[in-house]
């Protein structure tokens, strides 16, 4: 297998791994019961510290496996433990708008053909079930298909949509979740039957719900991978590790009054080691997040995903930030290669409170303009993330403000300040700083001044080409701006 194959598929492996442990915490965060917020920390504990067993799994088994359909059947290994259903099946809409079976558990039941076999072993399922076709209107994929929605029966027993079986009562709870790209559906995924009671529960679909996003998204990646395997296969695979890294970052700001949030990044290269994120921890407080993992390229991008993934596995587990920080150096030292780290910036808005609290790990200061048309710069002491052991990382230091009306802060990835002019001369923090002062004085909002400092550096570096990733967030008071 070709070195470069193999890089695209481990990193998809992992992201998938990381990206199904966020959905995982994003819905255990939604129970309101002490008893069940204790039982939910536990679960994102123990979920955290499975990361990097899960990402072995899938480069010893996905990686081997470059057949779309071995992979395809791996992910629905994956599924079924993780929504803790006996089987599933990822079906693929073909040319002829059929949906063909493509991934599978050992034993999924026959759903609308060969009704008349009698089928007792796995194998001869299988047999089966790799000729089977259902057309795009039939039964319960007709209806999925119609309303481009889930559809959800918690008892199948005695539903008239399943009565005539090809394995007579082998369905007794169904879930049936549409793959959607681009607003078009190009496949389903099905599960059958709860390991716990046979019926499925409405957490079980809701996390069904959010892993067939993920899928929808690798899936058509495996595509894309099988179709282009003849061509350039490293100018492939960069642009497939571009989407995905696109697809983890927000679309949008949150509305998180009084706060206005504008955020921007642009990659030196195809593929972008910064990133930012907003990571809801309760109905009043966001954690604001921005990072940049070191090197560039697909590494780079690598780095931030597991960076992205632990941040929001453990946020919602602390009180302050100092504390999460410490166990984010713990889990990216335990699980990344020597010489790799993460620097981070990040605040916790309290919106009925109107706080602050900021803190940072090897980053860049924080900037803030305040309503005297001053500005100043935060510095808390912290070393990057994953670059030592947490003996030696030493503690991680955090400021907490009140955010008044007229205040803005300005969070910046070092290819900001680095920017340099065709005479080799960097751009620099004094620069920046001027700027953002300026545009708070004539109240600009979030974006404008975005817009103004990206202009501005791009005049200052002339012909010369970016040479590192930036990436900008800006947080204003809603009362600071025209």
């Amino acid at each position: 297998m070709q070195p470069a194959a193999l890089e695209v598929f481990i990193i998809l492996s992992i992201i998938f791994g990381v990206a199904t442990v966020c959905l995982s915490i994003l819905f255990l965060r939604n129970k309101k019961s002490y008893s069940k917020l204790k039982n939910d920390i536990d679960s994102v504990s123990n979920k955290s510290v499975q990361i990097a067993d899960f990402m072995k799994f899938f480069a010893d088994n996905i990686c081997t496996n470059l057949k779309g359909a071995e992979v395809c059947s791996c992910l629905a290994l994956k599924i079924s433990k993780l929504v803790e259903a006996e089987d599933i099946c990822i079906y693929s809409l073909n040319d002829s708008k059929h949906f063909v079976p493509i991934g599978y558990t050992e034993a999924f039941p026959l759903l609308f053909n060969n009704k008349n076999f009698v089928l007792s072993k796995p194998r001869f399922i299988i047999d089966a079930l790799k000729q089977d076709k259902i057309e795009m209107n039939d039964g319960v994929f007709g209806e999925i298909t119609a309303s481009s929605k889930a559809l959800f029966i918690p008892d199948a027993t005695a539903d008239q949509r399943f009565c005539s079986l090809g394995r007579g009562d082998a369905v007794k709870s169904f879930m049936g979740m549409p793959m959607i790209i681009n607003d078009s559906i190009i496949g389903i995924v099905c599960a059958v039957n709860s390991t716990q009671s046979k019926m499925f529960s409405t957490s079980q679909f809701d996390l069904f719900e959010s892993v067939t996003k993920i899928v929808s998204v690798l899936y058509q990646i495996i595509q894309s991978y099988v179709i282009a395997s003849k061509q350039d296969h490293l100018n492939q695979e960069i642009e497939f590790t571009r989407l995905l890294q696109k697809s983890l970052l927000p679309k949008d700001a949150p509305i998180w009054k009084p706060f206005e949030i504008y955020a921007f990044t642009r990659s030196a290269k195809e593929v972008s080691g910064d990133f930012f994120d907003f990571v809801p921890i309760d109905a009043n407080r966001l954690l604001v997040v921005l990072g940049d993992a070191s090197g560039k390229g697909i590494p780079a991008c690598m780095m931030m995903a597991m960076t992205r993934s632990f941040i929001r596995a453990n946020a919602a587990r602390f009180t302050t930030l100092s504390d999460m920080m410490l166990e984010l150096n713990s889990n990216l030292y335990r699980d990344t290669d020597e010489g790799r780290f993460t620097t981070i910036t990040c605040c916790v808005l309290d919106k009925k409170e109107q706080t602050v609290e900021f803190a940072r790990a090897g980053h860049t200061e924080l900037i803030v303009f305040s309503s005297r048309q001053k500005t100043r710069k935060l510095r808390p002491h912290g070393t990057a993330l994953g670059l030592l052991p947490t003996e030696m990382a030493g503690a991680y230091d955090s400021i907490t403000f009140t955010f008044k009306p007229y205040y803005s802060m300005l969070l910046f990835s070092d290819g900001i300040i680095e920017a340099v002019d065709p005479n080799g001369e960097e751009f620099g923090t004094a620069k920046l700083e001027e700027l953002f002062y300026e545009s708070c004085c004539r109240k600009n909002s979030p974006e404008k001044t975005t817009d103004k400092i990206l202009i501005t550096i791009d005049e200052f570096s002339g012909t010369r080409e970016i040479n590192d990733d930036q990436t900008i967030v800006i947080i204003g008071h809603e009362s600071s701006f025209i």
